[in-house]
């Protein structure tokens, strides 16, 4: 009998915290399946800048803005420490954008069965390759490299879905929710979530 784990994460593409929780998340999900056991993927909607300007204005300046200096001294430290895991934080030519439309794209890719490589993807366009993920061009572009339709999910239903998720108490992301425990927050391993990822497993084995 092969298992199942189902699991939410609660992200936003342009949050840091959030791509290295994914990445780390990944791995743990492919050494599970690498064991025999199926792990569904639900990304659920968060907005790190609810209604930002989409008009894609220099990350760093916009953190010194609004933060103050030490804020994008942070930034750059941290893509030191995320290089460490493979990850390359390109924070100088990251742009500052809403995300809406890049999380209504992440819906259209769910329905698809994409939407772990969509969110993947969504994250490197932002970090590493300097792309304004707030322009409806390039989100058109960054489907089409993914294979994803446009199109099918309505921006009320993502409304929905960002009003249910702060219901839900969430007012930070990354957040794991995985089948049966309490929620795992904030940064992660990827031996922790592993871990929780072995315990839903070993929970589901026991349930009739």
């Amino acid at each position: 009998m092969s298992h199942h784990v189902r699991v939410q994460l609660v992200m936003d593409v342009i949050c840091v915290h959030s791509y290295l929780g994914h990445t780390r998340f990944a791995r743990a999900a492919d050494r599970l399946r690498a064991e025999g056991t199926e792990v569904t993927v639900e990304f659920l909607p968060f907005e790190l800048a609810p209604g930002a300007p989409a008009d894609g204005r220099p990350l760093l300046e916009v953190l010194k803005q609004t933060f103050g200096p030490q804020a994008a001294a942070g930034a750059l430290a941290f893509a030191e420490h995320a290089a460490r895991e493979g990850l390359r934080l390109e924070y100088g030519k990251a742009l500052a954008t809403g995300t809406f439309d890049a999380h209504r794209l992440i819906a259209d890719a769910a329905r698809q069965g994409k939407a772990e490589p969509m969110a993947e993807r969504l994250f490197r366009a932002h970090f590493t390759d300097g792309l304004h993920i707030g322009d409806p061009a390039t989100l058109a572009r960054l489907a089409a490299e993914v294979g994803v339709l446009t199109g099918h999910v309505p921006a009320d239903k993502v409304r929905a879905r960002l009003d249910h998720v702060r219901r839900l108490g969430v007012t930070g992301v990354p957040v794991f929710l995985i089948d049966n425990l309490p929620p795992l927050t904030g940064t992660q391993s990827e031996t922790t979530l592993l871990a929780a990822l072995r315990q839903a497993r070993h929970h589901e084995r026991r349930t009739p």
